[in-house]
């Protein structure tokens, strides 16, 4: 177990050792402050409430967060090969399927890392800003703001893994790490415009496609894309899809000839 807590901290150097990925956390940071300063500067009459900003602000840059966490999945595996650095990770006395988890794992702490930061900062800007009012109720159930922010990130959260586990199939699948970010996000933006086209057509077998049902924050403000489509529904696609590209990713790299 030691070993493999060790493979896994061997992993999250290489993801944050590089200054990439702290300009990405930097990027998330300097935009939420300048979004929050623009609406102060420009509201100065009729400022918003927190809640409303951290809430537009959320739907803007997790989508960035998002795209980050899918550079950083894409790159995961196909990186290893692109710099010829896989040879080295078997000489250890590592299983195939513990590098791949180690990776795997690194890969959604990232996401989380991407995903607290931005609900923090988003928090305590608008906080500062703006300050705490919770006499608004949100959502259609009439959620406490913050109980309705904290189910938002959750369920944003949800739909991000998929997202970076489907990056990291396609990273595992290819050997090349732009293929695999490209791929990842052609399917992420123009999926979700093809599924929302569908939806509205109303063929039966488009309840199954997965980008239909990675908006699950849809469910806290009225229902899905398609009618009578429920939360429990879209999970249930969402835990398909995933086993899924796990099993196939564990598949291919267990059988491919990595040394060669």
């Amino acid at each position: 177990m030691l070993d493999f807590l060790r493979l896994v901290s061997n992993e999250n150097m290489k993801i944050y050792r590089r200054a990439r990925t702290w300009i990405m956390m930097g990027i998330l940071l300097l935009l939420t402050v300048s979004i929050t300063g623009m609406a102060t500067f420009l509201t100065a009459d009729e400022p918003p409430t927190m809640w409303f900003m951290m809430k537009m602000e959320t739907q803007i840059l997790l989508t960035l967060a998002t795209i980050f966490a899918v550079v950083i999945s894409g790159e995961s595996v196909a990186g290893e090969f692109t710099a010829g650095t896989i040879k080295l990770l078997l000489i250890r006395p590592w299983t195939r399927s513990k590098i791949l988890l180690s990776k795997y794992i690194s890969v959604l702490l990232f996401a989380l890392f991407a995903t607290v930061l931005l609900f923090a900062a988003t928090f305590a800007v608008n906080l500062a800003a703006f300050g705490y009012d919770d006499s608004t109720l949100l959502g259609q159930d009439g959620l406490p703001p913050l109980t309705y922010m904290i189910r938002y990130y959750v369920l944003e959260f949800v739909s991000l893994v998929v997202v970076v586990t489907l990056s990291f199939m396609i990273s595992t699948v290819f050997r090349s790490s732009s293929l695999a970010i490209g791929l990842s996000m052609f399917l992420l933006f123009i999926g979700s415009s093809v599924a929302g086209l569908l939806a509205m057509l109303e063929y039966d077998w488009a309840d199954y496609i997965l980008f239909v049902h990675l908006n699950l924050t849809q469910y806290l403000d009225g229902g899905g894309m398609i009618q009578d489509m429920t939360l429990g529904f879209s999970l249930g696609i969402l835990a398909a899809y995933y086993v899924a590209f796990i099993a196939l990713s564990w598949w291919i790299f267990n059988r491919r000839d990595v040394s060669a």
